[in-house]
């Protein structure tokens, strides 16, 4: 099974411009998350896909590799999506879309989603972990409601499922925003016309729900650390304290 894993950048950010090159712990974010997905050990080739020639240059600086994609490409999946086809890439290659803003993903977690695709009846895959109690009311941390196999049956920003009778608990989960995808869903994605339910929560995989693929879900048990704005540096930093250098620790 080929496993590649393909890393957006882009410069322009509202909430933190040129966000993939700040520095955590000395090294530009990008490099860190590069750093994570070869420690998995779980890809034959990382790339970075950016339409920036600064942050290509800065891959290339650390030795990472890169692919320009066009400025064009309305999300990152899209981006991912241009990189699969210009590699060429089989029907049934496996394509793990990596965040460029989660400089602290655990190893182990990248391992485990790309592990998943040993099942030949998965297509789509993506994280979920448990939820704090804290969280619950939080709509920048987006939860996610599974059926009895493991499948995603819903995701959303509000508080889900709700608990209308005292009775037995159920496990609340949290997404981490990483997928996994089987190429030829990965190019019918890039196809699809968004949903009114994604539009709504503004959560880009409601996309393929709203249209009958199956996401199948992989809890993990790591969290992420997600820079979104400059004050999330130290948050990430912290993290970053924490991780195995190499996957299995």
């Amino acid at each position: 099974m080929t496993v590649t894993a393909v890393i957006p950048a882009r410069f322009a950010s509202s909430r933190f411009p040129g966000k993939p090159l700040a520095l955590i712990s000395g090294k530009p974010m990008i490099q860190h998350v590069v750093e994570r997905c070869h420690e998995s050990k779980s890809f034959e080739r990382v790339i970075v896909a950016t339409d920036d020639e600064r942050i290509a240059t800065a891959v290339r600086g650390f030795g990472g590799e890169t692919m320009m994609t066009s400025p064009t490409c309305a999300s990152g999946t899209d981006r991912v999506a241009e990189v699969a086809q210009a590699l060429k890439l089989p029907a049934e290659a496996v394509v793990v879309n990596v965040q460029g803003d989660e400089p602290a993903l655990h190893p182990q977690a990248l391992w485990a989603l790309g592990q998943v695709f040993s099942n030949d009846a998965v297509s789509m895959a993506t994280l979920v972990r448990p939820l704090r109690d804290e969280e619950r009311s939080n709509p920048n941390v987006v939860k996610a409601v599974l059926d009895e196999q493991g499948r995603a049956l819903y995701f959303s920003r509000a508080d889900l499922p709700f608990q209308r009778d005292a009775g037995p608990g159920i496990q609340r989960l949290g997404h981490v925003g990483i997928y996994g995808y089987r190429v030829k869903t990965l190019q019918q994605l890039a196809t699809l016309k968004p949903t009114a339910l994604e539009q709504t929560e503004s959560l880009e995989q409601l996309r393929a729900l709203g249209h009958g693929i199956a996401i199948h879900c992989v809890l993990t048990k790591h969290d992420s650390a997600a820079v979104d704005r400059p004050e999330d540096v130290p948050l990430a930093e912290a993290a970053l304290s924490g991780l195995p250098k190499t996957y299995p620790p």
